[in-house]
């Protein structure tokens, strides 16, 4: 459990000042009261704390801001909130609220209810405790729902009957998932079978709300736990059908291959445990997205999967499109890893030349190291020797990929010769045959025929010309 800090301190002792000048009574609640007993509260995240009044929160917060002389204060009248950011604090202020659901949408009529109802209407026992800044009681945990013990023991509950829970919010049951994940707790056994039931449920929900907490699940230290229990509940079915067909065997003359959700999953781990980066993440849940769409048997080669790499590149924007992700850089990234992810195992498994590395760096550009973080994630046998083996050809194709940049410069690689200096220098109009001296450059770069400098290409452009195009 972490310390309540003398910053902290000091603004629960104006919010509580405040509360009493408005004759309000106000408490602390959620997140901030359930991490400070995980101790997952960081100095550097003192901030988004949030607060319930019996009351107005908006006039809780104007007397709040008045009291910390600031102007910082975002007023939501609609929702009744109020939000005030000081130093590196985000307080948020409500009142307490009772609510009523239309079983065809999640927004619910609001009515003004007291501390017990505003807990009721919390999502899990872990974030309905509250502490009370009340003279009476300052600082008294009030957890009406076992709360803490609930921490204690690693449950995830609902602190009414989960059905009607989720049926209030379907969302419920994807933050039932992602607070699984992010804290390694289990789903108690009633809110699991309600979340199985109620899986279609989701479909009243937006594809945003949705991505926001999956990308929070692909975040988490290991995201499998997350998207297991998506699977399991059937909740992943109904956003993300595609990587529920990479479950499942096919056998044919007792050739089987190995299960790709599961694999898919195993990289997902692998991958984490050495980046946060979001992208380079959906690159290991992408990887091999197009391998049902792909796969065949023949009596010779066994089961194939040929062209899944450029297949999931497509299938990856059609996917980010529905689920609502970026369709800017980050996708192209993204397309590009999945699109690239079988080269460099191609070149472990064989002798590594110079102009393969090349292309290689050529094509992956900046992200060849991420694109090699990939791949190692990719080796999941179960055979020890056969994954240090292919650890070892990294190794290689590593240490040939330094060697080869240092020496021959190819990483965003740009022509020493573009094509307006073709034109200029050989008395040419725009037309295919300077496409074809550009590109005849580029692979004679890459492939070492001329080292990547001006004098060589420029004497490489007029050999290409003479050849192949100067009219006779």
């Amino acid at each position: 459990m972490n310390r309540i800090t003398a910053e902290q301190k000091k603004i629960f002792s104006i919010v509580s000042k405040a509360g009493a000048a408005c004759s309000q009574p106000v408490y602390v609640v959620g997140g901030f009261v359930r991490d400070h007993y995980l101790g997952r509260q960081k100095d550097e995240r003192e901030a988004d704390i949030d607060f319930v009044t019996v009351g107005s929160g908006i006039d809780l917060a104007m007397e709040v801001a008045r009291l910390l002389k600031t102007t910082n204060v975002s007023v939501f009248r609609h929702f009744g909130t109020a939000h005030i950011r000081h130093r590196n604090f985000d307080l948020e202020f409500v009142g307490a609220r009772t609510e009523s659901y239309d079983r065809n949408s999640r927004k619910p009529v609001v009515e003004d209810g007291t501390l017990e109802d505003d807990q009721k209407r919390r999502d899990f026992t872990i974030n309905a405790m509250s502490w009370s800044l009340n003279e009476m009681n300052y600082m008294e945990l009030i957890d009406p729902f076992g709360g803490m013990a609930d921490l204690e023991k690693g449950i995830i509950r609902t602190p009414l009957e989960p059905e009607q829970t989720y049926d209030d919010d379907p969302l419920r049951m994807m933050r039932a998932v992602r607070f699984a994940t992010q804290l390694q707790f289990q789903i108690e056994h009633s809110s699991y079978e309600a979340i199985k039931k109620m899986a279609e449920r989701l479909s009243i929900i937006s594809q945003e709300r949705i991505i926001d907490e999956l990308n929070k699940i692909v975040l988490s230290p290991v995201p499998s736990i997350g998207f297991k229990l998506l699977f399991h509940t059937g909740l992943l079915e109904q956003f993300f059908p595609e990587m529920v067909n990479l479950y499942g065997v096919r056998e044919v003359d007792g050739v089987r291959h190995k299960d790709n959700f599961w694999h898919t999953l195993q990289v997902l781990d692998n991958i984490s445990e050495h980046t946060d980066d979001l992208w380079l993440r959906w690159a290991a849940i992408m990887h091999d997205i197009a391998k049902p769409a792909t796969q065949k048997f023949s009596k010779q080669h066994g089961w194939t999967f040929h062209g899944h790499d450029a297949v999931g590149a497509a299938m990856t924007k059609r996917i980010f499109r529905r689920l609502g992700l970026p369709l800017d850089s980050r996708l192209k990234y993204v397309q590009k890893l999945v699109r690239l992810h079988l080269r460099p195992i191609a070149l472990a498994n064989a002798e590594v030349t110079d102009s393969a590395v090349r292309r290689l760096i050529f094509e992956a550009g900046d992200d060849v190291d991420d694109l090699m973080t990939l791949c190692r994630a990719d080796i999941t046998s179960k055979n020890d020797r056969k994954v240090q083996q292919y650890l070892s050809n990294f190794d290689r194709v590593e240490e040939m990929i330094k060697i080869v940049e240092e020496k021959d410069h190819v990483r965003n690689f740009q022509p020493p010769v573009d094509g307006l200096e073709i034109m200029e220098l050989l008395n040419m109009k725009p037309s295919r045959e300077v496409g074809i001296i550009k590109d005849g450059i580029q692979n004679a770069i890459l492939d070492g025929i001329i080292p990547n400098e001006r004098e060589a290409a420029l004497e490489y452009m007029y050999k290409l010309y003479n050849e192949k195009l100067k009219p006779s």
